[in-house]
């Protein structure tokens, strides 16, 4: 693989070009658009699947090619027959559909020369699951892969990877992307004490409870805000205003017109740690006052009480509501701001991941492997 040139990438991912149930949309881009500001050419291969066409947030990028193909077996099979020549094949998680099929045909499909990467979007999901079920058709699969790249879960994550017979795993953490994530003016349909945007997901459901939903019933007289996918119909206190799902033109109205934004970890990142969500960049990037549920490694990217306020539960975060005042919360959001551009964007990514193909992707299996 020339590095000269920039390398050809074959990215296998739910969707670049729609956030629509896709969460991981926005670390797609972000990661996918720093490589080929590297010289890098990626060709994003997704399916057609759950509407998510029909609920594209932008067109096709200049930066990456996208191929869209049907959600059959013939789609996938053509579309993995084309990505046979790249210099690296990406098989994501949480494609939707075909990801065993995927899983199991990506390593075969590479040339000689090429490498192959799993990069997993919810690594801590995927190994609770492998752990419950010994004869999980993807554990044999590991192995056979260059590389496990995940979005987070720090050693505890790179350790199970490990034991699992990855040659190496690596976290490439969310970021933010400076050019589409920043400070805007205020939005009326934003306006809020507290707001938290997040689709309804079964290992998010019971949290958004705790931290947000209860919190709202503590602060009556405050307004609330929900955006997301699937929350219609979910019992709320009065003071919650739900606003269906926020399409990625408005997150950084979203997050910057409310005095304070809520990050809400799904369990399994919660419980495993070192695994901020895309929104915490994305929010800090706009400058916005951040409350984040507790999880362990928090630090490691942003201080608590002066870059991020940490909340352990509902009434915490409604105590950090009440002792907030507009000085104290853009004073919080500015000092996030800058430290995530300084050491969070997705250039730093990108070149974290450039230097991972090009050097340690390509060592043997062996003690260094797991580091």
């Amino acid at each position: 693989m020339a590095l000269s040139s920039g390398l050809s990438i074959a990215f296998f991912g739910s969707s670049l070009v729609s956030a629509y149930w896709n969460g991981a949309a926005t670390y797609y881009r972000g990661i996918v658009k720093a490589l080929a500001d590297r010289g890098h050419r990626v060709t994003f291969y997704e399916p057609d699947a759950y509407d998510r066409q029909k609920h594209r947030d932008m067109p096709d990028p200049d930066w990456a090619r996208v191929v869209v193909y049907p959600a059959t077996i013939d789609g996938v099979s053509r579309a993995l027959d084309a990505a046979r020549g790249a210099d690296v094949l990406v098989k994501a998680s949480g494609v939707g559909v075909f990801d065993e099929w995927l899983e199991a045909a990506i390593p075969s499909a590479r040339a000689a020369d090429a490498v192959a990467i799993f990069w997993d979007v919810d690594a801590p999901a995927t190994l609770d699951r492998i752990m419950r079920d010994p004869a999980d058709p993807f554990r044999p699969l590991i192995s056979s892969y260059d590389a496990v790249f995940t979005y987070g879960g720090g050693q505890p994550v790179v350790g199970a990877y490990g034991d699992l017979g990855a040659r190496l795993c690596v976290p490439v953490y969310n970021a933010v992307d400076p050019a589409t994530h920043f400070a805007v003016p205020s939005d009326p349909r934003f306006e809020a004490d507290l707001a938290f945007l997040g689709n309804r997901l079964p290992d998010r459901e019971a949290r958004v409870e705790r931290f947000f939903l209860h919190a709202a019933a503590m602060m009556p007289d405050r307004l609330c805000l929900l955006g997301g996918a699937g929350w219609a119909g979910k019992p709320v206190p009065d003071n919650v205003h739900c606003l269906g799902h926020v399409y990625t033109a408005d997150h950084n109205a979203f997050n910057c017109t409310p005095l304070a934004v809520l990050n809400i970890s799904r369990e399994s990142m919660a419980s495993t740690g070192y695994s901020p969500a895309t929104r915490v960049f994305e929010a800090a990037g706009a400058a916005a006052c951040l409350i984040t549920d507790a999880w362990t490694g928090v630090e490691l990217f942003l201080e608590p009480d002066r870059e991020i306020l940490v909340a352990a539960d509902g009434e915490e975060v409604a105590a950090h509501v009440d002792a907030l005042t507009p000085e104290r919360a853009q004073q919080i959001g500015r000092a996030a701001q800058r430290r995530v551009l300084s050491e969070h964007t997705y250039a730093h990514r990108a070149l974290q991941v450039e230097e991972l193909l090009t050097g340690r992707v390509r060592r043997p299996v062996g003690a260094g492997a797991r580091a």
